[in-house]
């Protein structure tokens, strides 16, 4: 494959965390680049759609991080053959879009109206979100969201219930998978310890 860059903001989270973890488990070499959120206003234009991740290859530029992932997880064996276990995968990516909108109209509040507006998510979009894929999880066998084996769709929720634990949102209690969504927060551990998920964490340690 010709020579890929990502690029995605400096955190091990967000969007283009799952893409990255994809291309690893992949065995793809690319060009993992980071930006600081203080450098992407000034970066800003040269993004196609004014947003990342984007990933440069074979002299383009391509967006959508759902379609990279989709991509790199058929490449990496993470995404089903089976029709509907492609739509138990999909249902999950687009479930985790909405806690992404729901997190990103946060961004750029300060001080009381900060906490209210976190507080808020956490109690509504996240709470909801988690008791559906807490739901969701436990119908598919309770391991894997898709087709009984690692697919995309873990490695969407497991970073976002990684970051939640990790308290990277302020006012967004540090407990709250443990509390709403027990599976979810048992899927977490157990995804942390996949062979490719493990390895890429410790070439980034």
């Amino acid at each position: 494959m010709s020579n890929i860059r990502l690029t995605y903001f400096d955190f091990d989270g967000g969007r283009g965390e799952p893409i990255r973890l994809a291309l690893s488990i992949a065995g793809i070499e690319f060009e993992d680049r980071r930006i600081t959120f203080k450098d992407f206003p000034s970066l800003l234009s040269t993004f196609p759609l004014g947003c990342i991740p984007i990933l440069e290859m074979d002299g383009e530029t391509w967006t959508q991080c759902n379609a990279l992932l989709r991509y790199f997880g058929k490449k990496a064996g993470l995404y089903p053959e089976d029709p509907w276990q492609a739509y138990l995968c999909d249902e999950i990516l687009d479930i985790m879009e909405d806690v992404s909108d729901a997190i990103g109209k946060t961004f750029g509040l300060e001080g009381e109206a900060l906490k209210q507006g976190r507080e808020a998510v956490a109690a509504g979009m996240f709470s909801k979100a988690l008791s559906l894929l807490d739901k969701r999880l436990q119908a598919a066998g309770g391991e894997y969201f898709a087709d009984k084996q690692l697919s995309i769709a873990d490695l969407k929720v497991f970073e976002w219930a990684r970051m939640l634990g990790a308290g990277f949102l302020d006012h967004v209690p540090t407990d709250l998978v443990q509390q709403v969504a027990p599976a979810i927060n048992e899927h977490m551990q157990r995804i942390a310890d996949e062979p490719g998920v493990k390895a890429y964490y410790e070439k980034r340690a």
